[in-house]
């Protein structure tokens, strides 16, 4: 149940984090009975008849009854499960809440959900129940009223609680998250003496600071970092000092805190009294909540003093608040919100003194210690004689130790020197090859172009390119002898193709090549016929065909036919089928134009028509066409039919509504 808030816990630490954000809205008692009665009605089947067997009208109305019962099983189920349960987190949110929203209300809320729950899963066993022995349709339907009418009113009892928790799950997702085993500060004292401001000051928190009391009314959570670590500060609100039955909600979120938290506690007095509480006021606050402050480390923080030093303070008040601190252990450090004196002192010391004792818990923790002892043994070597054995530090270890106390640290530059070792150079008699600095230094011999470059360091990398691959001392001499191999292999190709010599193809050879691109030539024309036969090709028809008689008499010559009967043939078809061709254009000119008469002479308006011209006559023909277009798509007969062939199409009458318009219904 914890895990669904958020809790991570591994084998060394727990962090705990309750992630209430994630907490499901709660809706009022009439939206949930909209939301359960919608969802019955959209996934379930909504139509049955009297003349269906009454065994199919039971199982309808069970259906109905039991997909009701678990929705509400299920909405109640997910609510009772986001809220935390008391005793299961963690203390400090426990107490919070228990400040905040009563716990008595709270738990009362969350059993009379889980009652309402109960009654309702019951009350959909019971009427699944009598539904078995419904002997018509008329009683199931009543039954299933009265099972949704009764699950319904259950549900209306619980809109207080319903309305109570939502206004929870609200505060509760306002709630800071807070780490209840995080390293934290918690600044707390009198209101109005300098607790956001020094929060402001260390975090990048944005607390409202304004000049009258009680500005802060809840918990603030800011972060900062000290010594690479992550540090929560809490700004807690004011407190009075007065009994623990007198403080209101605001300051028992504050006592709360101090209470469950193992925190430095940073308690800030302002020894200016601006805050319009004396400073014997404030001691006497520091006393009375005390024993919240068992076991932890304290800080005391003198704020504004930048209106009036400590040092100007009375002798009587200042040795009352050096006693208060000596007789607690509290660190007492001086401090001004306004300036940023001491700010950041304050910060590192409540740090420090919270990281010092944690330190000190896990080594006195016996479990942890004693885990680790049993794996450690201490060998100690048993005396053999009485004869000392000194350990043995060589002299170079001496000599190194004494030059560099006596000689200043040299300027070392960096990278690497590459130098290569010649006859000339000369090594001293006591060279010790471990001692870097008795290395010969060859840069005094560099030849270069100005000798202020001698002792420059050499660059890695220049330009963004390695140095290194562009250094090659035989590059000259590797240049040359690719070179040569080039000139070679020159020489070697020209003597190879002189050898190659072509002679002339003979007669034989000639002809055997002829017969072979002939092949060549007639399987690629073959393959162009099998492509057109297959269909690839668009047909060409024979009218389309521009081929004249002449080219068709050569071609049947050239094939050895007689083509004489034939081209006598095609030149009488040809001049019947033109003079045919004559005669039929003939008619047809005729033809059109008697009928383009004829239509021009009949769109002139005749008198009694009621047209002016031409002009209206044909604007009027057009209307009248555009008229009776959408009557001839529909099929009517005429512009007096109104038939209604199907008053109520099935499409429209059956089945669910859908989420559109139902004015046809």
């Amino acid at each position: 149940h914890l895990l669904s808030f958020g809790l991570v816990s591994s084998s060394h630490n727990i962090m705990v984090v309750y992630n209430f954000k994630s907490i499901q809205v709660v809706p009022t008692a009439k939206d949930f009975i909209d939301i359960i009665l919608s969802k019955t009605q959209r996934k379930t089947p909504t139509e049955v008849h009297k003349h269906y067997k009454i065994s199919r009208i039971r199982s309808f109305y069970m259906r109905k009854c039991k997909f009701t019962a678990q929705s509400y099983h299920e909405k109640l189920s997910q609510i009772l499960t986001d809220f935390p349960v008391l005793d299961n987190i963690h203390p400090f949110y426990a107490d919070l809440m228990n400040v905040l929203y009563d716990r008595d209300h709270y738990k009362l809320a969350l059993g009379q959900l889980n009652t309402a729950r109960s009654l309702i899963d019951n009350l959909g066993k019971d009427y699944v129940r009598l539904l078995k022995y419904g002997d018509s349709l008329y009683r199931c339907k009543q039954l299933k009223r009265a099972a949704l009418g009764r699950m319904c009113t259950l549900m209306k009892k619980q809109g207080p609680n319903l309305a109570y928790l939502e206004q929870v799950r609200q505060h509760l997702a306002r709630l800071p998250s807070i780490d209840p085993n995080a390293r934290t500060i918690i600044i707390c004292g009198y209101p109005n003496v300098g607790k956001s401001s020094f929060m402001n000051k260390v975090t990048r928190a944005n607390v409202d600071v304004q000049p009258y009391a009680f500005t802060t009314k809840s918990l603030f959570i800011g972060h900062t970092d000290h010594r690479y670590l992550k540090w929560q500060i809490m700004d807690t609100p004011g407190i009075l000092d007065h009994p623990l039955e007198e403080r209101n909600t605001i300051e028992m979120q504050s006592i709360t805190a101090l209470a469950h938290l193992k925190a430095t506690i940073l308690f800030i007095i302002d020894i200016s009294e601006h805050c319009g509480y004396s400073i014997k006021q404030q001691l006497d606050l520091f006393q009375s909540i005390k024993p919240l402050f068992t076991g932890k480390p304290i800080v005391l923080a003198l704020n504004k003093i930048d209106v009036l030093p400590f040092e100007k303070l009375d002798s009587e008040l200042r040795e009352a608040i050096e006693t208060v601190g000596k007789q607690d252990g509290a660190e007492l450090l001086t401090m001004s919100t306004l300036t940023e004196d001491n700010v950041s002192k304050v910060k590192e010391v409540s740090c420090d003194k919270l990281l010092e004792q944690r330190v000190e818990m896990k080594l006195n923790n016996s479990v942890h210690m004693g885990s680790v002892v049993n794996k450690l043994h201490l060998a100690v070597p048993m005396a053999r004689d009485d004869k000392q054995r000194p350990a043995i530090i060589p002299d170079s270890v001496f000599q190194l130790a004494q030059m560099e106390t006596a000689e200043p640290e040299k300027e070392k530059g960096h990278g690497v020197i590459f130098t290569v070792k010649t006859d000339d150079d000369e090594i001293p008699d006591d060279y010790d090859p471990t001692k870097f600095d008795e290395i010969p230094d060859y840069r005094e011999r560099y030849l270069l172009k100005d000798e202020n470059w001698k002792f420059d360091p050499i660059p890695e990398f220049m330009d963004g390119m390695n140095v290194a691959d562009y250094v090659d001392p035989d590059i000259m001499e590797k240049l040359e002898e690719l070179e040569r191999e080039e000139e070679q292999r020159m020489l070697e190709l020209e003597a190879r193709m002189e050898e190659l010599d072509y002679e002339p193809l003979t007669e034989e050879e000639r002809s055997y090549y002829n017969v072979i691109q002939r092949k060549k030539e007639q399987m690629v024309t073959r393959h162009h016929e099998q492509k057109t036969l297959r269909g690839n090709n668009p047909v060409i028809p024979r009218t389309k065909i521009n081929k004249s008689l002449e080219e068709m008499e050569s071609n049947l010559e050239g094939s050895g036919k007689d083509a004489t009967r034939a081209v006598k043939r095609a030149r009488s078809a040809s001049r019947s089928r033109s003079a045919s061709r004559v005669a039929e254009s003939e008619t047809k000119k005729q033809r059109t134009s008697s009928q383009s008469r004829t239509r021009s002479q009949s769109l002139e308006p005749k008198s009694g028509e009621g047209f002016k011209d031409l002009k209206q006559k044909i604007y009027a023909e057009v209307k009248a066409r555009r008229a009776i277009r959408d009557r001839n798509h529909e099929g009517k007969k005429g512009e007096g039919d109104r038939v209604i062939l199907n008053l109520k199409p099935k499409h429209l009458f059956t089945g669910k509504r859908g989420i559109g318009k139902t004015n046809r219904r």
